[in-house]
């Protein structure tokens, strides 16, 4: 039997904004079949948050579906402050960005204070500034003691925190700010599942949020967003470190040539996959649907592309938090990848992994097994959930993965892990038992019917002996 459909390997995540934090939103989104609730800090509030929080929970509890949660910290980045009203820039004028929101305008040329004062003493006259993902374009003319004059050299429409891109240059700013340190607090009271830290630069950058989980006694993993020249240059050092990988093509895009996006991107893909690591895909995927309830034939082509690249998640951001169409997106993105992935199942796995243990190897000769046989679902019983993402990785096309786990939080971590569907239950003494149980699970879910195989490691949990079986339905 094989699994193309209803089965969708690639995950969906989401984010909650505005447009979906309604709870019978939330369940129409829970219905569609999302995997990961996304909570962005660069526009919540604490209060907002917990609100978030509680309302994809309730929903959670009236569908009966768990989703895991992920709060997204905005890391170092510089933005500009509060204006009680827009500002039209033209081509060739001037603007000042201060170190102060109390700093006086200078004659008619209007001031904005950015959150990251040093960086008047970080650039030089001639360094060129990306306004609003790109949208406007600065240049400094004038370093003062108090602000930056630039020159308005791609005129806009300057609102309230637009975020600054300085394409090449290394910034000297913390790996987390103090809003970030207390953003991650709450989500930490809140019990959220990841943390993804944006612009990663160094390996540092994840080991220091590391560090600050494991001193409040958070047990969340964390995912390193890959959003600048730094973060490319030092990709490697961030995997060995990181427990998942995002590309944030959004900055990333306005920080390295546009051209040299695609390639980067499948560079990226490439060593998460090498690394065992799983990986996010990651802003304006289906970017048009927040104002029409139809995806782009480029947008198609692009979700199409990720999941050829054998991305883990495909990640809806404005689409979701702000856009008109919430649960339109995910039903996009569900009859997307689920074509892809019934064409892309001849394929293979995913060979470039590297194998050292002996359990590792026996993974690989169950995908092995499972393939040569049609492509049936593989079993797995485990307790830390360490063997089910070395099986993820593996890509087995059209091979689904089913775990069995006494263990709550597996259920939490895995759903980031492409193929992968966990179900918790009770172990008995007997392996058998369990093993009959768990097969009598998957066909109450409708994930097995009578005459079917399977593919059953038991050895994750059950003895020592080293084996594969194959298990008729």
């Amino acid at each position: 039997m094989e699994f193309a459909s209803p089965f969708r390997f690639t995950k969906v995540i989401f984010t909650i904004g505005p447009s979906t934090i309604d709870v019978d939103v939330l369940r129409g989104l829970l219905r569609a079949g999302v995997d990961i609730c996304r909570i962005n800090m660069a526009h919540a509030s604490h209060d907002w948050t917990c609100e978030a929080v509680e309302a994809i929970r309730a929903a959670s509890l009236k569908e009966d579906k768990e989703v895991s949660i992920l709060m997204d910290i905005k890391g170092p980045e510089i933005r500009t402050g509060f204006l009680s009203k827009d500002i039209q820039l033209d081509e060739g004028q001037f603007i000042d960005l201060t170190q102060s929101d109390e700093a006086i305008p200078d004659g008619d040329t209007p001031a904005i204070d950015i959150n990251y004062p040093s960086l008047i003493d970080e650039v030089v006259i001639g360094d060129v500034l990306l306004v609003d993902s790109g949208l406007m374009r600065f240049e400094v003319a004038e370093v003062r003691i108090d602000r930056l004059r630039c020159r308005v050299i791609i005129p806009g429409r300057m609102g309230s925190r637009r975020h600054i891109n300085i394409p090449g240059k290394k910034i000297n700013l913390p790996a987390m700010t103090e809003k970030d340190i207390s953003d991650t607090k709450v989500g930490i009271i809140s019990n959220v599942d990841f943390f993804a830290l944006s612009f990663v630069r160094e390996a540092g950058d994840i080991n220091e949020l590391k560090q600050f989980l494991l001193d409040n006694k958070s047990s969340a993993r964390v995912v390193a967003k890959i959003e600048d020249q730094s973060g490319i240059e030092n990709l490697q050092e961030i995997l060995d470190v990181s427990d998942a990988l995002m590309i944030a093509r959004g900055d990333l895009g306005i920080e390295v040539p546009y051209e040299e996006l695609p390639i980067i991107q499948m560079q990226a893909v490439n060593a998460a996959l090498v690394s065992g690591k799983p990986v996010i895909m990651a802003t304006h995927l289906l970017e048009s649907m927040i104002e029409s309830p139809m995806p782009t034939r480029a947008e198609i082509t692009d979700v199409s592309n990720s999941v050829f690249e054998r991305v883990d998640c495909v990640m809806l951001s404005g689409e979701t938090s702000v856009g008109k169409y919430p649960v339109e997106c995910v039903n996009v993105l569900n009859k997307i990848t689920q074509n892809v992935e019934r064409y892309s199942g001849h394929s293979g796995f995913n060979e470039l992994l590297p194998l050292v243990t002996t359990r590792e190897k026996l993974m690989k000769s169950a995908v092995v097994l499972a393939r040569e046989l049609g492509g049936v679902g593989i079993v797995v019983f485990s307790s830390t959930g360490l063997h089910v993402q070395t099986l993820s990785a593996l890509r087995p096309h059209g091979c689904p993965i089913f775990v069995f786990t006494e263990n709550e939080h597996i259920l939490s971590k895995t759903r980031i892990l492409w193929g992968v569907k966990a179900f918790l239950v009770e172990f008995k003494d007997s392996q058998e038992s369990t093993i009959s149980d768990s097969i009598y699970h998957l066909q109450s879910a409708g994930y097995a019917e009578k005459g079917d195989q399977l593919i059953v490691v038991p050895n994750l949990l059950f003895g020592e002996v080293n084996m594969v079986q194959v298990r008729d339905v």
